[in-house]
Parts: C-alpha cells; sequence; structure tokens
C-alpha cells in the first residue's frame, strides 16, 4: 500500500478499510483477526504501521485486543470513520475509498442544480473515485463560494469532508440522496468505464452545513458492473 501526496496515512487507510469491511459484513462482531505479521504482510506494510491502524479501531470501539489471545472485532452502530457519508461499496462488499482530482475551479452557479448558498458563484470538483483500486465512479461537486475565495488542487485531500472540516472550517453534517439515471458526461475519464452518453446509475446528493444551510450539490455516476449504493439503517 502507498501514500501518494493528498492521500490519507497509511495506518488510517487500513483503519477506514477495516471500518468499511466491518460495516459491509466482511468482518463479523466477535471475528478474530491473523496474527499481526501475517496481517501486515498481506497488506503490504510494516507490523508498526498495522499497530498503529489497530489502535485506531480500538480508539472507535471497534477492536478488542486481549493479551496471549489475539484482536476480535467489536461491530459498533455507529462507527466515526472519515467516510462515514460516503454510500459506495464493492459489489463484494467494503473497498478503500480513494480519489483521483481531475479539476476544481470557481464559476458561477449553473442552472439546473438545486438552489444552494447565497454567493452567485460555486467551485467545482470533479473527481475519479476508485474503491479498492478499481475505478467506481465520478464526482461533480458545486461547493458554496462563500466559504472559502479560492480551493487549489493540491489543498484536497481524498476526503473531502475532511478537507471542509480542517482547512475551512465546514461541517456537512446532513445530506439527501437522489437516486436515479443518467447519461455520463463527456468530461469522464477513460479510466471510467461506462462511455460518455452511456446510461449509468445516478446520485444527487444535497448537502447541509452545522447550521442547516445548504453547502453542496454532488452529482456522482456509478459502475453498477464495480460498485453498488448502500445505506444503512440501524
Amino acid at each position: 500500500m502507498q501514500q501518494t501526496a493528498g492521500s490519507l496515512p497509511i495506518y488510517l487507510q487500513i483503519t477506514e478499510l477495516l471500518i468499511r469491511d466491518i460495516a459491509a459484513g466482511r468482518l463479523i462482531d466477535g471475528e478474530r483477526l491473523p496474527p499481526e505479521r501475517e496481517m501486515a504482510e498481506n497488506l503490504g506494510i510494516a507490523v508498526g504501521t498495522l499497530r498503529k491502524a489497530l489502535s485506531e479501531l480500538q480508539a472507535h470501539g471497534m477492536l478488542e485486543r486481549v493479551q496471549g489471545s489475539g484482536n476480535y472485532i467489536r461491530a459498533v452502530s455507529d462507527p466515526k470513520s472519515v467516510y462515514a457519508m460516503f454510500r459506495l461499496e464493492l459489489l463484494e462488499g467494503g473497498g478503500l475509498p480513494t480519489a483521483e482530482v481531475l479539476d476544481v475551479v470557481r464559476m458561477r452557479k449553473p442552472d439546473g442544480l438545486p438552489q444552494f448558498g447565497t454567493s452567485a458563484d460555486a467551485h467545482r470538483i470533479r473527481r475519479l473515485r476508485r474503491l479498492s483500486g478499481k475505478p467506481a465512479a465520478i464526482e461533480e461537486i458545486w461547493l458554496e463560494g462563500s466559504y472559502v475565495d479560492r480551493i487549489e488542487r493540491e489543498d484536497l485531500s481524498e476526503s473531502l469532508y475532511l478537507y471542509y472540516r480542517t482547512r475551512i472550517g465546514l461541517w456537512i453534517v446532513r445530506a439527501e440522496d437522489r437516486i436515479g439515471l443518467d447519461v455520463v458526461p463527456d468530461w469522464a475519464p477513460k479510466a471510467f468505464q461506462p462511455l460518455p452518453g452511456a446510461a449509468a446509475v445516478h446520485i444527487l446528493r444535497i448537502s447541509e452545513d452545522q447550521e442547516g444551510r445548504r453547502a453542496e450539490i454532488s452529482r456522482t455516476w456509478l459502475d453498477h458492473e464495480v460498485a453498488r449504493y448502500v445505506s444503512r439503517l440501524k
């Protein structure tokens, strides 16, 4: 596993991967994890990095470490995950989300989007989303322009919501997802298999900030042969 510019630290990537595997039922409550050296070798990371990830999982209440016995999964109903609002999973469940920023530009809000914010401008962010390395979706995110004057491409981390919180003091606390069909836009990169003009599952998300204001509109086109949309009620 490698860390690239803008990506989460490797130990957090491992933590998030395990959290998503637990949420998807790939790891079940009470399951004993493999020995740490074996697990680290399978993941291609150092044992120290794995132990840091497991400590983070333990802090979330999702791991019990039993001296002389091993590490045991403890499923919780509401894990505090960086990707808690990311609803896409591989068809087999789970998968580590990563994001490749295609472009970032500040521009006038286009016609056709639901009303949001007070500024005439918004930041348009286009990204390719992968799950465990597989191209799964493309996103077009429109962030209300009054939160920040300018966003540089290199400023963005793989978790956009983490960037919002740490860099501009914006917390997305609620979101409404509307799922339907739409055609893949012409800006879709070649790595995304459904070709421009093809029909694809489409998710329109309207997100609100900590003050209850509409902060962001996003559009996601999903490759249904790679991933699915999942919302769990607990």
